[in-house]
């Protein structure tokens, strides 16, 4: 038996709930509602937790409520108090430069930009951990980044997005199931 962590990246607060920024708590949702399954507070820092069992192992389900960019701080604490290694770990965000709907899965490299996980990186002292990048682009040129991010998904962005945040949820699960490369190979089909 083996235990697993799936981290959704977003900001907390009814402000950002559906912005383009919480794709990965989109997508961590849509998990939980695949293992039926709920979220509760977890008190050693700020973030919300799921556990399930899942194929014989156990897998946790994280959304980190520091703020995006302050993701590392709850998942490395997570990480270190259950002793779940980095292979065990697949972190799911947003990425503006994949166009709305694409996903993406990969098994290490740097943040690509995206501060969640470059502070998931830094503070876990690895690159070595799994990832899927939901597409949210493109930013269109009157656009700040930042601006781009936050703002919220239009009714018919909402519906391409719907089936990516499938997409990530059940690669989150293949991983768990059959492991890194077998889940690249299903998910980045699209």
């Amino acid at each position: 038996m083996k235990t697993f962590l799936i981290i959704g990246l977003g900001n907390p607060g009814r402000q950002y709930a559906d912005t383009r920024h919480n794709a990965g708590f989109m997508a961590a949702d849509a998990l939980a509602a695949r293992l039926g399954a709920a979220f509760a507070p977890w008190t050693k820092a700020e973030a919300a937790y799921l556990k399930t069992d899942y194929e014989g192992d156990t897998v946790y389900v994280l959304k980190p409520n520091t703020f995006m960019n302050l993701s590392g701080k709850a998942a490395a604490a997570f990480a270190n108090f259950y002793k779940i290694p980095p292979r065990n770990i697949l972190v799911i965000f947003d990425d503006m430069s994949l166009p709305l709907g694409i996903v993406r899965m990969r098994g290490g490299g740097g943040a690509g930009g995206q501060n969640g996980m470059k502070n998931i990186i830094e503070l876990m002292g690895t690159q070595d951990i799994a990832r899927v990048r939901i597409g949210i682009g493109p930013r269109p040129d009157f656009f700040e980044g930042r601006d781009f991010v936050l703002s919220k998904f239009t009714a018919a962005e909402r519906a391409v997005l719907k089936p990516a945040l499938d997409r990530a949820a059940a690669a989150a699960l293949d991983f768990v199931k059959s492991g890194i490369d077998i889940a690249m190979n299903k998910a980045n089909i699209n």
